[in-house]
């Protein structure tokens, strides 16, 4: 008789077994359901279907010709630390720029870390994590690795008053 049992016993488990794959597989299958965003605009889901059969490269030449149409800015080597700051002076020279293109001056200025005294490295080295926000790593890195662009599309005021800050400390650095 005991063996009968445990026979039942076993079919039972294998009973249980198959049914909880079963509702388990539902389950599965509801999570992904309610997960799925509802497409409200038959067209950005047409967009989004033709995106997901791109490959990297493809996706990544998408993004770059997204940002050149947009007029999107490249994020800098800090991230968004480094971008916020950045981001507002770049903006307004960008609507003078649209407004008055016939203006000779140049407004906005490239910073380009040329090179530096040995002794005033640790000076240029804590200069250059406040100016971007990077880490302290970040930034000997960065500073080791000169001749390197430091910020971009800088206004003329700031980019005179970080040059001469950086020089004062034993740094040249460019404006171009």
């Amino acid at each position: 008789m005991s063996l009968s049992v445990r026979f039942a016993a076993q079919c039972a488990a294998r009973q249980l077994r198959a049914s909880t794959r079963a509702s388990s597989s539902l389950l599965v299958q509801k999570r992904f359901e309610s997960t799925a965003a509802p497409a409200a605009n038959p067209k950005i889901s047409a967009i989004v279907d033709q995106i997901s059969t791109l490959t990297l490269l493809e996706t990544s030449e998408l993004v770059s010709s997204l940002k050149s149409r947009l007029n999107i800015p490249d994020l800098p080597v800090g991230g968004f630390a480094a971008a916020a700051p950045a981001a507002a002076p770049a903006a307004a020279p960008a609507e003078e720029e649209e407004a008055a293109p016939a203006a000779a001056e140049k407004t906005l200025f490239t910073l380009k870390l040329e090179k530096f005294d040995a002794a005033a490295k640790p000076k240029v080295i804590k200069e250059v994590k406040n100016l971007l926000g990077l880490s302290l790593v970040e930034s000997k890195k960065f500073v080791e690795s000169a001749p390197k662009v430091m910020k971009e599309s800088v206004p003329k005021e700031d980019a005179e008053k970080i040059v001469a800050a950086m020089k004062e400390l034993g740094a040249t650095v460019t404006m171009d």
